[in-house]
């Protein structure tokens, strides 16, 4: 899908990351200029070395919690892409100052900035997870239950935010609700690490992975294609489509069931032998959700939004990303 931004200067907090880092190499080679503002505390280095040294792309080492490092990365900037945020649900049952200081405070002080610096449009991650509660499948934006983890409190709090600083100060505002995001760059390891790349690296490797419950929780699972181009859509989006939040998403749902087995077979036409690995099933973790599924239809009305990846052929693209770089 073809999306005409070009000329710009835009910056992307978390951009070292594995969405940042994505939408920072798709705004280069879009002819964009692009700030990213990292800290690197879960960001990685290695994330741009594809395009650190291009000649439009400046490295801003510094922490949102931090506004006199967000008024310096947001001057002379005419969008910002805010990635920036500690995800993970356990991470922030287990610390959840830090959750709220990252993704609540740092919120604040790059929304302060972006109005302090005349910033275009504020287009930012929000998340699935401030549905909460509410069984209503699909998932619409205008309903939402209680949220079931402090990070979840943290991402809908960032909505609050940024629909006041729309009203108040006329900062125009989008939020996109990620829905289970993978894709190139994603990171395997570490405590917190995504289900889809941790179960592919165990798989790589003949481990046997862990499937939180009996595998029948559900996922509406987005390829990080489909979620770049919600980002640039959302730049370009009319006056009439923004102050407001979408779900981001492929519109789909499958079970983490279905997932292993889509990923056993892409994963055994490299190695027959990951078909015979076992998998094991362990208790639910506090905070999930049970189904996750979106309606994606405000997004296609208002920004065009056409998702242009399922979870089969994502994965099929991650998959051989995965057994290149890993």
């Amino acid at each position: 899908m073809e999306i005409n931004l070009v000329g710009k200067k835009v910056l992307v907090t978390g951009g070292a990351g594995f969405i940042g880092s994505n939408l920072c190499e798709q705004l280069l080679l879009k002819g964009n200029n692009v700030v990213c503002l990292d800290n690197f505390a879960t960001g990685k280095r290695e994330n741009l070395e594809g395009f650190k040294s291009h000649k439009n792309f400046t490295l801003f080492e510094g922490d949102i919690r931090n506004l006199e490092d967000c008024l310096k990365a947001t001057k002379e900037v005419d969008y910002v892409l805010h990635q920036a945020a500690l995800g993970s649900v356990p991470r922030s049952i287990q610390d959840p100052i830090t959750s709220n200081e990252v993704n609540v405070t740092g919120f604040l002080n790059m929304l302060v900035a972006s109005r302090d610096n005349n910033i275009k449009r504020f287009v930012y991650a929000a998340s699935s997870s401030t549905y909460g509660d509410s069984e209503a499948l699909p998932k619409v934006e205008d309903k939402i239950g209680k949220p079931l983890s402090p990070y979840a409190i943290t991402k809908y709090v960032n909505e609050l935010y940024a629909d006041i600083f729309s009203k108040t100060y006329g900062l125009e505002t989008i939020g996109l609700r990620y829905f289970n995001v993978f894709g190139r760059r994603q990171d395997p390891n570490g405590a917190y690490a995504a289900v889809i790349p941790k179960f592919v690296s165990q798989l790589m490797n003949l481990e046997s992975p862990v499937i939180n419950g009996d595998g029948n929780y559900s996922r509406d699972f987005t390829y990080i294609d489909n979620v770049v181009q919600a980002n640039f859509l959302s730049l370009l989006a009319d006056k009439k489509a923004v102050n407001t939040v979408y779900n981001v998403a492929f519109g789909d749902r499958n079970t983490l069931n279905d997932l292993m087995g889509y990923l056993k077979e892409y994963l055994s036409e490299f190695n027959s032998e990951i078909k015979n690995v076992e998998v094991v099933n362990g208790p639910n973790r506090q905070g999930d959700i049970p189904h996750s599924h979106a309606s994606v239809d405000k997004a296609k009305e208002l920004l065009n939004y056409n998702p242009q990846f399922s979870l089969q052929k994502g994965l099929k693209e991650a998959v051989n990303w995965y057994w290149k770089n890993l």
